[in-house]
């Protein structure tokens, strides 16, 4: 299947500001993105980049385009279906999380599968009148823009997909269960998980 992954290459990871400077968060968005690729050839997918500016992932198609998120998904969604759509900064997928994903989309017109906070990681569309919108609550916005447009729906329950790494407590999750080279690469940066006496943070040795 083919498969869009949106990467915005220009600022990457802002909100990873407190604990990584900009080169940094550049390095580490790549590694997740290199995951997310990974995790879809492995799966069998065939993946294209929708990245803000131009930059090499060796034998992975990267298509620039400026445009808000949306409007750059939008554009790409009618060249064929079934299309996926996967966010690039999923630090814990696997081939077996995108499977279930393709596997949900066999069964209805639009899959979702939610991120933590309301937005959306992944979506497969076979129906031609359905379009994203990925600002606010995104996931209950698709779900509505399906059955507006007479669509069926899924949503994919994943814990490996709805980890989007955002904010600098959700490096946690990439520490505790990731084994990809996101996780590799904080951890040679100095990343370790600090149990302390209550909820488990990160600490930085390096």
């Amino acid at each position: 299947m083919r498969f869009l992954v949106p990467f915005e290459a220009t600022r990457p990871k802002t909100r990873l500001d407190p604990v990584l400077d900009a080169d940094e968060r550049a390095a580490f968005a790549r590694a997740m993105l290199r995951d997310v690729l990974d995790a879809l050839r492995t799966a069998g997918h065939d993946p294209t980049v929708v990245a803000t500016r131009a930059l090499d992932e060796g034998d992975v198609p990267v298509a620039v385009d400026e445009r808000p998120l949306s409007a750059a998904v939008n554009a790409r969604l009618g060249e064929s279906l079934p299309v996926g759509v996967l966010v690039a900064d999923l630090g814990l997928v696997t081939p077996a999380a995108v499977g279930s994903l393709v596997d949900a989309g066999r069964d209805a017109d639009v899959a979702v599968a939610p991120g933590r906070g309301g937005g959306t990681n992944g979506l497969v569309v076979s129906h031609p009148d359905f379009r994203v919108d990925f600002h606010g609550v995104s996931v209950r916005d698709h779900l509505t823009a399906a059955r507006d447009v007479g669509a069926t729906t899924r949503v994919v329950d994943s814990m490996r997909l709805a980890t989007d790494v955002d904010e600098p407590a959700d490096l946690v999750e990439v520490l505790l269960h990731g084994d990809g080279e996101a996780a590799a690469w904080l951890r040679a940066a100095g990343f370790t998980l600090d149990a302390g006496d209550g909820r488990v943070g990160i600490d930085r040795t390096a």
